[in-house]
């Protein structure tokens, strides 16, 4: 079990990713009222207590997965989280996607998988110089072809089976990945700033989603407890 305490993550080092910065308050959707501390220039600013014991629950939770090998995939295709969730999800070895969320990918994973396989044994054959024998027009286009799987697919080439919960940056922008994960009740996790409706998100944690330094923290946040767990077994 992880144990997150204040004293591991204060609020000193959430103020100081700016995780307390929400959106005007005109954008602040009403199911994220409660965790909200006031206005300043009528930007909403967060409650970092309850952002800190939001974030906690979340914690447990991936603590908990971890402990049974049971994969998260990491969702973030908004041009401040690409990068981060990329480059935090392949250190943990876990599942991602980096970029426009592919429709289906949960509700109709067979044949996601099948598209993946196709890309998997294309740079097979590449790497074994099995495509010599096509004219150089048709290995410009498996070239192609190959290129465009990849930017589509690579994240989740490791992914034989449906996650066990999804971690989420702003799933109001991934609302799709959002809408596939709860018909098939794979638990959420998310970091969810102060426009998104949490209603319905299974671990909620209220803070900026938008600012590149307060995204890192949360989701290497999520990566260091998901070692942990795994540690703890």
């Amino acid at each position: 079990m992880v144990e997150v305490t204040k004293t591991e993550q204060n609020l000193d080092e959430l103020f100081s990713v700016g995780a307390h910065f929400g959106f005007s308050k005109s954008r602040r959707h009403p199911s994220n009222t409660p965790f909200i501390f006031g206005s300043k220039n009528r930007v909403d600013i967060f409650d970092l207590e309850k952002t800190h014991d939001k974030l906690a629950t979340a914690l447990e939770f991936v603590a908990s997965l971890a402990e049974t090998n049971g994969p998260i995939l990491f969702v973030g295709g908004k041009n401040e989280a690409q990068n981060i969730v990329k480059e935090v999800a392949e250190k943990v070895e876990m599942p991602y996607v980096a970029s426009r969320w592919i429709g289906g990918a949960l509700t109709n994973f067979p044949e996601i998988r099948k598209r993946v396989d196709m890309m998997i044994d294309l740079l097979s054959q590449k790497e074994k110089g099995e495509l010599a024998k096509y004219t150089k027009k048709e290995r410009i286009l498996i070239d192609r072809k190959i290129e465009k799987l990849q930017k589509m697919f690579w994240g989740i080439k490791d992914m034989t089976n449906l996650p066990k919960a999804l971690f989420i940056v702003d799933p109001r922008y991934e609302i799709t990945a959002l809408k596939e994960a709860q018909s098939l009740n794979i638990p959420v996790i998310a970091l969810c700033g102060s426009d998104n409706n949490i209603s319905g998100i299974n671990f909620p944690i209220p803070a900026n989603d938008s600012g590149i330094n307060s995204i890192r923290f949360f989701v290497e946040k999520v990566a260091e407890a998901y070692n942990k767990g795994k540690k703890t077994v």
